[in-house]
């Protein structure tokens, strides 16, 4: 990752050195997700376009722009063009401000006549959206409005129904009510995003007069920065864990010098309070289904001792992986990672200290580690630093702790046991297999964009696209749950099969990485099979792509007893499996609900 291109940064150092930075992305050799996305724009989009691409690559994700004509959105989204079709965009984001609303309400209004403006602008919007839902079936994203950068009523104009302060909160609202109720729909939301910037230089008319820009120059780079946080979310790029570091960082002092009782945590003092304040933030963050963990130069006992500290607000259970002991802080935090079982670059790493945030740089790559500046600093840097944006929120996601917490446990029970076989018994598994279901597909999305490592294609899929392939009898879908005696893993594994005649060719088979080595990957091969003996398939066909992070599957299909029958020169192999009669069942150890569900 370009550490320039990481919050708090320079918005003019990125104007002026888009194309330095650009050569730098695409030199460093990263595997990227590639994505279509049309930018319609109310206003002139060139340069947010130019920089919106910069901060994609940056989070591992290469996009190819369609951009509209200037003003066109509302044509290209109701009437579309030749070149819009022939693009088929992945995700649409619709670049509209405040000047794009058609009129807004005058000082000798009735309430009523407001109130009639608005539905109709409103109403305006929602056609757009849905024709562009029915056309393309992808993400959309819109900017809701700024605040107008004059207030004719004054303090009235948020209270009045003429005044347009107050119109433009009535539409964020009706804005933010529809996409509550509408999946792959998301607000790029530029009313706070104004009122961070600083709502006069955001909207000075000088930008939009001269150049038709709907914010100013320097603002756009902090624009595209949340856009780009949106989409690397809704396609699976946001980091999962945040490691931080105890002294300095979590309360005020040195645990082993000071003692507990004399750390600066707690109402005493302004420092204690600013401390107390951002364990406050680490600990919504857990709520979110960020995993906390801590990699401390500290004897274990002293951190303890702190985190049980009676004024803090963070407790030691509330952290799944606790480092703290001598060794180099990037050992410890390549060592969280592979505990969690999970890839660096899924790790967030907080730090006081400069030179330890250069070390896990430069000897955890993959690791970000940003510059959170003083204590009073730490939660707007890990804030708008985006990291752990929220498209979606599923019970898994806020249970996301616990269960790789019971993951821990159930590792401690597997090392008291000589035998795996019997260790896996003990577990006392139940599975779930099914057909898709309306009530996972935000999961099963997630999961697709998710997954890198057990997943033998790693095609990615929105939601959209999965509710698709549900509906469409040309497929064969399955999802597979898992729970035992230490906790429910909720959805683990997803299989996606296209028919073919006799034939079903397996385009995704995939399983998160939480439950490797319990046998769910033949309790799902026993329930496809199940699935397509009873639609008359005889002959499985799966394909395996090798990536940088999938090389611990380039054997899965072997050992389902598939036989390969061809493979490239860079790795790619098609395997087939021939359904015989009787079926000999692989799964010995997870009992899975009545078959007939599937």
């Amino acid at each position: 990752m370009v550490k320039e291109l990481e919050y708090p940064f320079d918005s003019e150092y990125i104007l002026k050195k888009s194309k330095s930075i650009r050569r730098t992305l695409l030199e460093d050799g990263s595997a990227r997700l590639k994505k279509k996305i049309a930018v319609l724009g109310g206003s002139t989009t060139h340069d947010i376009v130019r920089i919106l691409e910069l901060f994609l690559l940056n989070q591992g994700i290469e996009p190819v722009f369609y951009e509209s004509g200037y003003g066109m959105y509302w044509e290209d989204a109701m009437f579309g063009n030749p070149e819009l079709d022939a693009f088929g965009p992945e995700l649409i984001f619709i670049h509209t401000s405040l000047r794009n609303l058609r009129v807004l309400p005058q000082a000798g209004d009735t309430a009523e006549e407001a109130e009639r403006l608005q539905n109709a602008d409103f109403e305006r919007f929602e056609r757009m959206w849905e024709k562009l839902t029915q056309t393309w079936h992808c993400p959309i994203i819109q900017n809701n409005f700024e605040y107008p950068y004059f207030r004719l009523l004054g303090n009235q104009d948020g209270v009045l129904a003429q005044g347009r302060t107050r119109y433009v909160a009535a539409m964020n609202a009706r804005f933010a009510d529809y996409a509550r109720d509408h999946e792959n729909f998301y607000i790029n939301d530029i009313n706070y995003q104004s009122a961070v910037y600083g709502l006069d230089e955001w909207s000075a008319p000088f930008f939009w007069h001269m150049y038709k820009y709907a914010l100013c120059l320097k603002a756009i780079p902090w624009m595209t920065h949340n856009v780009a946080n949106i989409v690397k979310s809704i396609f699976g790029k946001n980091k999962k864990a945040l490691v931080l570091d105890l002294d300095n960082t979590l309360w005020g002092g040195i645990v082993g010098d000071d003692g507990p009782e004399n750390l600066e945590i707690g109402q005493e003092t302004n420092m204690g309070q600013v401390f107390a304040e951002f364990q406050s933030y680490v600990k919504l963050l857990k709520g979110c289904g960020v995993m906390l963990n801590i990699a401390s130069k500290n004897e274990e006992a002293n951190a303890l001792a702190g985190l049980s500290h009676p004024a803090g607000v963070v407790r030691p259970e509330d952290f799944i992986v606790i480092r703290a002991n001598w060794e180099p802080k990037s050992r410890n935090v390549l060592q969280i990672a592979s505990q969690l079982n999970i890839l660096p670059d899924s790790l967030v790493f907080a730090d006081d200290n400069p030179a330890e945030r250069e070390i896990v740089r430069q000897q955890a790559p993959g690791v970000t580690a940003p510059e959170i500046g003083r204590p009073e600093d730490y939660i707007r840097v890990l804030d708008r630093g985006g990291y752990f944006e929220v498209t979606s929120l599923s019970e898994d996601d806020r249970k996301r702790s616990e269960m790789y917490r019971a993951n821990l446990e159930r590792e401690k029970q597997q090392a008291s046991f000589a035998d795996y076989g019997e260790y896996l018994r003990s577990l006392d598994m139940k599975g779930l297999i099914r057909p898709f279901e309306d009530i996972y597909m935000a999961r099963i999305a997630q999961l697709t964009n998710k997954s890198n490592q057990f997943n033998l294609t790693t095609r990615r899929f929105t939601q959209a696209q999965i509710e698709q392939i549900a509906a469409d009898a040309g497929y064969v879908t399955l999802y597979g749950k898992l729970e035992d005696k230490f906790g429910d893993n909720g959805v683990v594994s997803v299989v996606i099969g296209r028919k073919d005649g006799e034939r079903l060719h397996v385009e995704l088979w995939l399983m998160s990485c939480r439950v490797l080595k319990r046998d769910m990957e033949f309790a799902m091969m026993d329930a496809l099979v199940e699935r397509c003996q009873r639609e008359g398939i005889t002959e499985l066909y799966g394909y395996y792509y090798p990536t940088a992070k999938n090389g611990m599957v380039r054997d899965f299909y072997a050992l389902q007893g598939f036989e390969k029958i061809s493979e490239d020169e860079t790795g790619n192999s098609v395997w087939k499996y021939r359904i015989e009669e009787p079926y000999e069942k692989k799964n010995r150890v997870i009992a899975v609900e009545d078959g007939n569900a599937v």
